[in-house]
């Protein structure tokens, strides 16, 4: 049986904290923004964590289950 791949999008999009939690960057700040409030674009600047039930889901296509 060969190797499992990891996700090329998600080892893009995702990355785990020492922790094991994952991190993500929020999406609608490529353009367009004039829009978004200043308070939503300083908002959207920050990274997130993602939630526990979203982060198995995640972390599969990482293969990186802990």
């Amino acid at each position: 049986m060969p190797k499992m791949k990891t996700h090329s999008g998600s080892k893009k999009r995702f990355s785990l904290t020492a922790s094991g939690k994952v991190k993500f960057k929020h999406a609608n700040m490529r353009h367009i923004l004039t829009k978004h409030s200043s308070k939503v674009k300083r908002k959207l600047r920050k990274g997130g964590i993602m939630s526990d039930a979203d982060a198995i889901t995640v972390k599969k296509l990482l293969r990186k289950i802990t």
